[in-house]
């Protein structure tokens, strides 16, 4: 949606490695940002990184939700 290729195998396969802990887990939710970003190859400042990273614990997102997080990403 972002006009960036990203296969559906690659969403999948690093959405197999998330669990409900990594969304509370301020580090991990930070790497798997960095990996979105790099999958996507669409440059997240500090500051959206840590906006998402907000937004992620107030709404308490469902890990399996991955294309909610890479939206949010994508509109930043």
């Amino acid at each position: 949606k972002t006009g960036k290729n990203i296969s559906e195998s690659a969403v999948k396969k690093l959405a197999s490695t998330v669990k409900p802990s990594t969304m509370q887990n301020e580090a991990q939710l930070r790497q798997l940002i960095k990996q979105v970003s790099a999958m996507a190859n669409v440059p997240v400042s500090e500051e959206t990184i840590k906006d998402i990273i907000s937004a992620v614990k107030k709404s308490g997102m469902n890990p399996e939700n991955m294309e909610a997080l890479m939206k949010m990403m994508m509109k930043k």
